[in-house]
């Protein structure tokens, strides 16, 4: 009975919030993960929806780069986040341990789920590793290093094309360049497509992959130059264009995105776009927005997540469930994650014009700072 009381109050709050903030509507949960992480700083999530229910994947210690920085998993369990499981860490020997670095999900269909993950000191020096599960989640194969020069996913889901799984993928060391992997449905076999830009006429990391009724894909990520930037590829994912800047802000952090069953495209980001001045185009990481489009150019405003000034809300994963409804996860002032559940045939849309976000009467977001922290990634 007194879960039943809990849920309605947190049921009315949400409505009565979604009365107050127009860009709250569709949301039906937001709740974070775990309410009291058993580490300080939490980051980098992903999410999958398995055959049993969703998973979801972070990692948590007590700062990016330490050495006992983990990856932690929670599955929803009868409508509950289960307490965060460690899963792998970053120790190579008795006296060497680096970092462990950006998860990434994927439920193979029909087959199993895979965990992508990095291990070392730095994004430079990171290495490549995954993790098996034969049943959805609740155990977990020995580690397993990727071959050498390949990454897997690199902080976005992968997506299957024509019966291959094509994984977004980017290095960092010596210019920001995106590339996408190739593996088959066993990964036995991987192949490399890319880099797709040189790094240097404009940065591109970590990219999503969006798929077109017509065959064609298009690839969205993060880039120095204040503007989240495309590829699109009408052959596959074999051959990819020039990389180019889109009408969409970027504050040189993380997006996702994820093609929904009605053919539109969700898009999940801090809509900043940063000052002139400053370096590498990195901005407030707030506030968090959602926005909707069907042809991958013309974006309409659909919901904030989050926009207070205070502290950051970050690197998004989303995907879209069987029913319908959508799922993202982020990090929350990087202390903990944040799940948020979409009806989204219940967004309301606005334009989105010349990359500004959309005026509501009787709404006005929060100016948030000009800048972040230079260690935050």
């Amino acid at each position: 009975m007194k879960k039943l009381f809990l849920i309605l109050l947190a049921s009315l709050n949400i409505v009565a919030t979604q009365a107050q903030k127009p860009w709250k509507k569709g949301i039906i949960v937001d709740e974070f993960i775990c309410d009291n992480p058993p580490f300080p700083e939490s980051h980098a999530s992903t999410i999958v929806e398995t055959p049993q229910g969703l998973v979801a994947a972070w990692f948590g210690g007590t700062k990016e780069r330490n050495p006992d920085v983990c990856i932690w998993v929670s599955q929803m369990m009868n409508g509950q986040w289960t307490k965060p499981q460690n899963v792998a860490n970053g120790i190579i020997n008795d006296t060497l341990r680096y970092a462990c670095w950006n998860p990434v999900l994927y439920q193979v269909p029909n087959g199993e789920l895979w965990l992508f993950y990095k291990v070392g000191p730095n994004v430079a020096g990171w290495k490549g590793w995954m993790l098996r599960s034969k049943d959805n989640g609740n155990t977990w194969s020995s580690p397993e290093a990727l071959p050498d020069s390949f990454l897997g996913p690199i902080k976005n889901k992968p997506v299957m094309i024509d019966g291959k799984i094509i994984c977004p993928s980017s290095t960092e060391a010596g210019g920001w360049r995106a590339h996408f992997e190739v593996i088959d449905v066993n990964a036995k076999t991987w192949q490399m497509i890319g880099p797709i830009n040189d790094g240097k006429t404009l940065s591109f990391i970590q990219p999503s992959i969006l798929n077109y009724k017509d065959g064609s894909l298009q690839a969205l990520g993060r880039s120095k130059d204040r503007a989240i930037v495309e590829s699109w590829s009408h052959d596959r994912g074999k051959t990819w264009s020039a990389v180019t800047t889109t009408e969409m802000p970027n504050n040189n952090s993380g997006t996702d995105a994820v093609t929904l069953k009605d053919g539109r495209q969700l898009l999940v980001y801090n809509h900043v776009r940063p000052a002139d001045s400053l370096k590498n185009g990195k901005g407030a990481r707030t506030p968090l927005n959602v926005a909707v489009s069907k042809d991958g150019k013309t974006w309409y405003a659909a919901a904030i997540l989050e926009d207070s000034p205070i502290s950051q809300y970050s690197y998004p994963s989303v995907i879209q469930s069987k029913d319908g409804m959508v799922h993202i996860v982020y990090t929350w002032r990087r202390k903990k994650i944040k799940y948020v559940k979409i009806d989204p045939t219940k967004l309301e849309m606005k334009k989105i014009i010349k990359g500004e976000w959309p005026a509501m009467k009787g709404y006005e977001a929060p100016k948030a700072g000009s800048e972040i922290d230079s260690s935050d990634k």
